[in-house]
């Protein structure tokens, strides 16, 4: 569908902000979803985005960053202008309370994978903890936004410029090892980054679901590009089955 764009900003270089007017997204729209944007025209695929943000079942929040030709002529649109876009696509987090109410709801993102997180954060039944890791602090973006809806926000950067020095990952098992009970963690960011957290969770018996990312043909599941590999042996599709998974049943290895 043709989606108008109403706000366009850039929150870093290369790194764009995107508000489209769209109620027929806006009001389907889940944590976890996806849409897929047309780039410029039909000499380039669509591209699948997140959504960081539904407002008012009307306007609808995706942020992505410029890695090719066809994020490079999405980033070209000014507002005003018409966006083809489909959506919402995909299984999204699940955001019932978890079986045990006594342990922090964590979300933990890392890079680009903090964007689904804020949509989230905001429609949990309880204000979660968050932790956000970045290459340093030219990278890191919207911790006060995650800080007007999370209880608390936790920072790490790979150089130490803002946060504390090191992984996400180290942050998280620092929390485990002073005692914290975790009832719940959701994630999304690098693969290796997902792929310890996950480790992690199973290791100390916590519920965690995963959002993965792999290139898409349709977004819709009936190319089967996109498909990843589960502990049962299986194959799932991204786009249709996920993109958000439950930890336990992603093959990291396969």
């Amino acid at each position: 569908m043709l989606c108008k764009l109403s706000y366009k900003n850039e929150l870093r270089p290369g790194l764009f902000n995107f508000i489209i007017d769209c109620p027929e997204i806006a009001a389907k729209a889940k944590p976890g979803q996806f849409i897929h944007a047309l780039c410029g025209g039909s000499a380039y695929l669509r591209r699948p985005i997140s959504i960081c943000d539904a407002v008012d079942n009307r306007f609808v929040r995706f942020i992505f960053e410029v890695r090719g030709k066809g994020t490079a002529e999405l980033s070209k649109a000014e507002p005003g202008q018409m966006l083809d876009i489909l959506g919402p696509l995909g299984n999204g987090f699940d955001v019932s309370a978890p079986e045990s109410a006594d342990g922090d709801i964590l979300l933990i993102g890392g890079g680009i994978g903090i964007f689904p997180l804020l949509m989230l954060a905001k429609r949990l039944p309880k204000k979660p903890a968050v932790m956000l890791g970045f290459r340093d602090k030219e990278n890191a973006v919207m911790i006060r936004e995650f800080s007007n809806v999370a209880e608390t926000v936790y920072v790490a950067s790979d150089d130490g410029s803002i946060g504390c020095k090191g992984f996400v990952t180290d942050m998280l098992k620092s929390k485990i090892a002073s005692g914290a009970k975790i009832s719940r963690i959701y994630t999304c960011g690098p693969v290796p980054m997902m792929r310890i957290v996950t480790d992690i969770a199973k290791e100390n018996g916590i519920d965690c679901q995963i959002s993965m990312e792999e290139r898409m043909g349709c977004g819709i599941g009936a190319c089967v590009t996109c498909t990843c590999a589960m502990t049962d042996g299986s194959k799932k599709r991204v786009c249709k089955d996920g993109p958000v998974f439950s930890g336990a049943e992603v093959d990291f290895d396969g």
